[in-house]
C-alpha cells in the first residue's frame, strides 16, 4: 500500500532501521552506564558496545578500531580534521587544497581559517562536477599540508577520482582528507586502498541516528596527528573530550554493521529505481541531468525542470513528495545552488534543479507514483 507524502530526500537523512533502534534501546534504560567509568559494571557495558561499534565502523572503511574516534555527527569531524591539521602542522606550512563544490562544512571551516592566515587554493570542476587531477597536482606548494576533497557529492552524488586523488597526496608527502558522508554506507570506501589519511562520516546517512559521527585518523604510513579541538577529559585518546554517546554510537556501529552486509544488494535494486525514475523524466525535453552519469552514487538523480523555478514546483507536491533543491544545509537559502554554478549550470538552470536520492526503504510503487504525478505537472 502506498504510503504519502513519498520520501525521496535521503541524502538529507535517513530513517533509522528497525534493527539499529532495537540495538540502541538497552542503552537508554538498562544499560544507561558512562562508558568512561571504569570501577563498575554499568561503566563495563557501555565501554563494551563502544569497542564492538568502534570495530563495526573500522570493518566498513578497512581501518582499524584505533584509527575510529567518535564525535558527534560529520560537521564536527570536519572541522576536527581541518582545523586540526592546521594548528598541528602549522610548522611545515599554511597551504590547504579543497574544490569549489565541497559541503558547506569544508568551506565554512576553510574560509574561517582563511581569516586566521590560512591560504586556500579552490579547485574549479568541469561540468560533470569533476575536479581535474592534473589541477590538483600543479597546485600542490612546498608549504601545502592537506587536500581536503570530497568522496561524493550531496547535491549530484558525484563520486571524484578518490584513489587518484589518494596517490597524488601520499607522492608528495601531503595529508589526504576526505568527506565521505554521502558515501559511507552506500558505496565500497576502502582507507586503504584509497590512500585517504582522515575521513568524515555520519550516522544519519545510512540509517543509523542523528547526532552521532566519526572521524578516521590513519595511524602509520602516515601517522596523522591532530590538535585536539575540544578540552576536557581527554575522551578519544585526547582527540575528543566528552563523555561519548552510547546509545547513539552503539546505533552507529549497527548500521556499519548492515550496510557492510546489504550494500551491494541495496546499491543495485535502488540504483535500478533511481534509473526507472530518470530515464522516464528525461524523455521530457523540458528535463535534463546534472553531473556525471558514469562517476555517481547509486541513489542520487539531479534534474533541472527547464522554464520552471524547483521552489514553485516541489510546493505544488509538497504534501505528496519529499524532494530537495539541493543540500539540506543551504535548502533555506534563496540562491541558485553553488554547485550547479560551478559546474557552469545557468541561474535559470540551477534554480530549476531537484535533487531525488533514494534508499533502502523506496519501492516501485512509490516510484511509479512520483513518475505519474510529476508527468500531471
Amino acid at each position: 500500500m502506498l504510503s504519502l507524502p513519498v520520501y525521496l530526500d535521503y541524502n538529507a537523512t535517513t530513517p533509522c532501521d528497525p534493527r539499529v533502534v532495537d540495538t540502541m534501546l538497552p542503552f537508554f534504560t538498562r544499560q544507561f552506564g558512562n562508558a568512561a567509568s571504569t570501577t563498575h559494571a554499568f561503566g563495563w557495558q557501555a565501554a563494551e558496545a563502544v569497542l564492538v561499534a568502534r570495530e563495526q565502523v573500522a570493518l566498513l572503511i578497512n581501518a582499524e578500531p584505533g584509527e575510529i574516534h567518535f564525535t558527534s555527527g560529520a560537521t564536527e569531524s570536519v572541522n576536527l580534521a581541518i582545523k586540526g591539521v592546521f594548528s598541528m602542522y602549522a610548522g611545515k606550512g599554511n597551504h590547504i587544497i579543497t574544490a569549489a563544490t565541497e559541503h558547506k562544512a569544508v568551506l565554512d571551516t576553510c574560509k574561517a581559517l582563511e581569516r586566521t592566515g590560512a591560504h586556500i587554493t579552490y579547485l574549479p570542476v568541469n561540468s560533470e562536477g569533476l575536479i581535474n587531477t592534473k589541477e590538483l597536482e600543479a597546485a600542490i606548494r612546498h608549504d601545502t599540508i592537506l587536500i581536503a576533497i570530497m568522496y561524493a557529492n550531496n547535491e549530484t552524488g558525484v563520486l571524484q577520482p578518490i584513489r587518484e586523488i589518494g596517490a597524488i597526496a601520499k607522492r608528495h608527502n601531503t595529508i589526504f582528507f576526505s568527506d565521505a558522508t554521502q558515501a559511507v554506507g552506500k558505496i565500497p570506501v576502502d582507507v586503504i586502498k584509497d590512500d585517504i589519511d582522515l575521513l568524515s562520516l555520519s550516522a544519519h546517512k545510512f540509517y543509523g541516528p542523528k547526532g552521532v559521527g566519526a572521524i578516521y585518523v590513519r595511524r602509520k604510513s602516515p601517522r596523522v596527528k591532530l590538535t585536539p579541538q575540544l578540552d576536557g577529559g581527554g575522551h578519544e585518546k585526547g582527540i575528543r573530550s566528552g563523555t561519548l554517546n552510547v546509545p547513539g554510537i552503539a546505533g552507529l556501529g549497527k548500521a556499519a554493521s548492515i550496510a557492510l552486509a546489504e550494500m551491494d544488494a541495496d546499491a543495485l535494486r535502488i540504483s535500478q529505481l533511481r534509473d526507472h525514475l530518470e530515464t522516464t523524466l528525461l524523455q521530457s525535453a523540458n528535463v535534463q541531468r546534472n553531473g556525471s552519469l558514469q562517476h555517481r552514487l547509486p541513489n542520487t538523480s539531479n534534474l533541472s525542470f527547464i522554464n520552471t523555478n524547483s521552489g514553485t514546483l516541489m510546493r505544488t507536491f509538497s504534501k505528496d513528495l519529499a524532494v530537495s533543491s539541493g543540500s539540506a544545509c543551504t535548502s533555506a537559502l534563496m540562491e541558485p545552488s553553488y554547485v550547479l554554478k560551478a559546474m557552469g549550470l545557468s541561474d535559470e538552470l540551477a534554480y530549476g534543479s531537484i535533487r531525488f536520492s533514494l534508499g533502502r526503504f523506496t519501492t516501485p510503487e512509490e516510484i511509479n507514483y512520483v513518475i505519474e504525478k510529476l508527468k500531471n505537472i
